[in-house]
């Protein structure tokens, strides 16, 4: 097929236009080269197949869109701005990017008249807030956001909301009720619905992917909103303490790309019905700390950590992926193991210049209120 990735210069597109290729695809990116992720005034990276043809174009223009759509059989969507914390604050440029990014696509695709075999659009576990606890007396909940008073007393459990007690995490699965909690996932879960309105209402072949935290070789190290591996090696780097924030227990389902591009290839000519969600992920869950100390590990480094019980508002105490339709959908199955996914990504990293942005971070989330300290440190 002749296929079209937006944002396809980017850690997830990149990887996916090299698996696409190795089936026998045509490959075209359309990628607006953010400063943020590439650094200012960056081209095409060098990491990029050569058998790619790349197009510099935004998302939201319909003129680029429309272009870049000509002669294309499938689109995987993947332009977009990431990052819970500072989409809290910068509304607009979130908004702007995600959901009239996915609304030009949609509307291009439909007056164009082009029958696309298959739409991909990359969706996010942010959209669920927090993943699925249970209360061993009240069973399965799906939680409300923490209270900041009580994170502020150093109270970073979830709740159960009858009886109070702290609940353990459970599989996040697909048909649970959905509860957005940032203005990142809000956008993502619009995204969502635009694409399910273009699959009931003109039949577009829609397939929604819910990522969970995705990294790898290719993740941009000057974005410091982009996760926290990035975060943390570049503070090992430079030979700084990783601040673990909530004592380093939040839970996260840490994906690596080349499982993430698996999913994606499979994706394409899988037998789903339009407007179908698939979580992506490995099924595991791992806390914070424990990806402070694979990283130092897969690095050669020692993990010099620090708990000065910081806390950001907007994020998740613990949520992994449930798999179950991805495994019986798409025949998904991740591979990559945590510490050999860790040495990859190290491999690439030690030979990128790594910006150590965590300090101004704290300070941006800090200025808007979304940052904080409990109140007796641990």
């Amino acid at each position: 097929m002749r296929i079209l990735i937006t944002g396809g210069a980017g850690l997830i597109g990149s990887h996916t236009a090299d698996a696409l290729l190795a089936q026998g695809h045509q490959v075209r990116i359309l990628d607006i080269l953010d400063d943020q992720i590439h650094g200012p005034g960056a081209g095409f990276p060098s990491y990029l197949n050569p058998a790619v043809e790349c197009q510099r174009g935004d998302v939201r223009h319909p003129s680029d869109v429309s272009a870049a759509l000509q002669g294309i059989d499938a689109v995987y969507h993947f332009a977009a701005l990431t990052g819970v914390g500072q989409s809290m604050y910068d509304l607009r440029s979130y908004v702007d990017t995600n959901c009239t990014g996915t609304a030009t696509l949609i509307e291009s695709i439909v007056k164009s008249g082009i029958q696309l075999k298959r739409l991909v659009i990359a969706s996010s576990r942010a959209v669920y807030g927090e993943g699925t606890h249970a209360c061993p007396e009240h069973g399965t909940q799906y939680p409300e956001p923490r209270f900041r008073a009580d994170m502020q007393r150093g109270m970073f459990d979830v709740l159960c909301p009858t009886c109070s007690r702290p609940m353990a995490s459970q599989p996040t699965a697909e048909d649970r009720a959905l509860n957005p909690i940032s203005v990142y996932a809000w956008t993502k879960k619009q995204q969502e619905d635009y694409c399910r309105y273009a699959a009931q209402t003109f039949g577009i072949p829609v397939t929604v992917l819910r990522y969970f935290n995705v990294y790898g070789s290719r993740q941009s190290l000057q974005n410091p909103y982009t996760g926290v591996v990035s975060i943390f090696f570049s503070r090992l780097s430079s030979g700084k303490a990783i601040s673990l924030y909530e004592h380093g227990e939040p839970e996260r389902d840490f994906v690596h790309v080349s499982d993430v591009a698996a999913a994606n290839v499979l994706a394409l000519t899988a037998d789903v019905s339009a407007g179908m969600c698939i979580n992506v992920g490995t099924g595991r869950r791992d806390t914070i700390r424990d990806i402070a100390k694979a990283l130092a590990q897969a690095a050669g480094l020692p993990a010099i950590t620090e708990d000065r019980g910081e806390f950001r508002i907007g994020d998740i105490r613990s949520c992994f992926a449930d798999l179950e339709r991805a495994n019986d959908l798409l025949g998904y199955q991740p591979r990559m193991s945590l510490v050999d996914g860790m040495k990859e990504f190290v491999a690439w990293a030690a030979g990128q210049h790594a910006d150590d942005m965590y300090e101004k971070t704290v300070e941006e989330l800090s200025r808007y209120g979304l940052f904080g300290r409990t109140e007796r440190q641990p």
